[in-house]
């Protein structure tokens, strides 16, 4: 008797789940694959580190990393960034009370801050490969580096603003009039001063080098009142800018 009241009550509740079905439907419950939401995590802690400058020299990304950071470079993730920094660095810009002398500064670097590498890396996989500095010279060579947009703004509001400009790259001397060229077709004009790695300068690292050069500046009486790169070795050193922004660029690291 008992199990015949049972399965009466069990058969009425599933009656009556069916017909009601409609007003409570069940939770709809995703279950992501383990190891690629792990994966992701992974890159995207790795990434952090990157940006944060809180991982020791590396010479490639990781392996297990490529398509995460192929996805980041040519999707919104990368442009939403630098937007971003562009635009707090142009805030900042128009904050400064500028002196009446004329020896106020914004520094740029060049690559991956105001022209884009991104084609060529787009050919060795977004930073898997092991850096080739005479492919990337060939690339340097053919002077068609795009600008990055949001940065061709902010050089062209500073400049409006009355801060002298100066370029501040890690190439070398005798590209400097492909240089020249490339970032001229690319949209900017009117800097005061491009300065590439001279002979002396070779077998420095870039944090020695673009600090000796800064120095310089100060030594000459001009305040670095802001300076964009996407390297950190862009932005510390000596003779430090009043404010840096840093450039997301995950895909190599330079000491």
């Amino acid at each position: 008797m008992r199990i015949f009241v049972f399965l009466v009550l069990l058969t009425v509740a599933i009656g009556t789940e069916n017909l009601n079905s409609h007003v409570f439907p069940r939770p709809l419950i995703i279950e992501y694959p383990e190891k690629q939401l792990r994966d992701e995590l992974k890159c995207t802690t790795w990434r952090f580190v990157v940006e944060t400058n809180n991982l020791s020299p590396w010479k490639t990304i990781p392996e297990e990393c490529a398509d995460y950071v192929k996805e980041y470079m040519v999707g919104p993730g990368y442009k939403m960034e630098i937007d971003r920094v562009s635009d707090e660095a142009g805030e900042y810009a128009k904050s400064v009370d500028l002196g009446d002398d004329g020896r106020d500064v914004w520094i740029f670097d060049v690559d991956e801050t105001l022209l884009s590498n991104l084609p060529y890396y787009s050919d060795h996989r977004y930073g898997l490969e092991v850096f080739d500095d005479v492919e990337f010279d060939k690339w340097v060579e053919n002077g068609t580096a795009p600008a990055l947009g949001s940065s061709l703004k902010l050089y062209q509001e500073v400049l409006k603003l009355g801060f002298k400009v100066f370029l501040l790259t890690g190439r070398s001397e005798r590209h400097r009039s492909v240089t020249v060229e490339n970032l001229m077709n690319a949209g900017f004009h009117d800097w005061h001063k491009l300065i590439l790695r001279g002979s002396d300068d070779h077998g420095k690292t870039a944090t020695t080098y673009k600090s000796e050069r800064r120095n310089a500046m100060v030594e000459e009486g001009f305040r670095i009142v802001g300076n964009s790169g996407d390297q950190w070795s862009d932005l510390l050193g000596s003779s430090m800018s009043y404010r840096s922004f840093k450039l997301p660029n995950p895909m190599y690291y330079i000491l």
